[in-house]
């Protein structure tokens, strides 16, 4: 009797010990392969909502601009005018500036995290078929010749956070409106302005 009441503590005392921190790191992470959100979920707060916006600059219309720390996504538009997309963006450490171009697009693309990746998250599958409980969401926008996308999310709550290994997160309903819109060989300018 007395072994079973040890045994039935020792549960409930591993409960309280594991759990909250493998959800702490998949919430830290913000990848939780398998989850699927539910349609409320991917309404955001209207701050993060597509928009259109005026937006001073000399690129031409097409362009995506990526300002990390503002957490938005813009698609040039004409007449002084942007598509602002509210995105997540990389966390310390994983941010990143630069000039690409999206060099391959993918519907329900699927995704094998890199090496990096699983080294620091070692509890992420080692590849996980395309479809809604996948981290890399509805679409995929590939960066160039690196490992960075912009891509959907089954986790729309961390629109608007740093949360990622540096790519670029939308909800679903919006990476699949960006997808439709750009074509293969989008200029893609990354920016990280220094907080003053």
């Amino acid at each position: 009797m007395m072994t079973r009441f040890f045994f039935a503590l020792t549960l409930v005392l591993m409960t309280f010990i594991v759990v909250p921190h493998a959800l702490a790191q998949s919430t830290f992470d913000g990848d939780q392969p398998g989850y699927v959100p539910k349609e409320d979920e991917e309404q955001l707060d209207p701050k993060w909502q597509k928009t259109v916006v005026f937006y001073r600059t000399t690129e031409a219309p097409g362009t995506i601009i990526v300002n990390t720390n503002e957490r938005f996504l813009y698609v040039v538009q004409g007449g002084g005018r942007a598509l602002r997309y509210g995105i997540g963006v990389g966390r310390d450490g994983f941010q990143w500036r630069g000039l690409v171009k999206v060099t391959r697009k993918q519907e329900w693309p699927d995704w094998t995290p890199p090496p990096e990746m699983i080294q620091r998250q070692p509890y992420l599958p080692r590849f996980m078929a395309g479809g809604p409980g996948n981290p890399l969401g509805a679409r995929a926008l590939y960066l160039g010749n690196t490992v960075y996308r912009i891509h959907g999310t089954n986790q729309p709550q961390t629109i608007g956070t740093e949360v990622s290994s540096g790519c670029f997160r939308l909800t679903n309903p919006d990476v699949t409106d960006l997808y439709d819109r750009v074509p293969v060989g989008t200029k893609v300018i990354v920016q990280q302005q220094p907080n003053i």
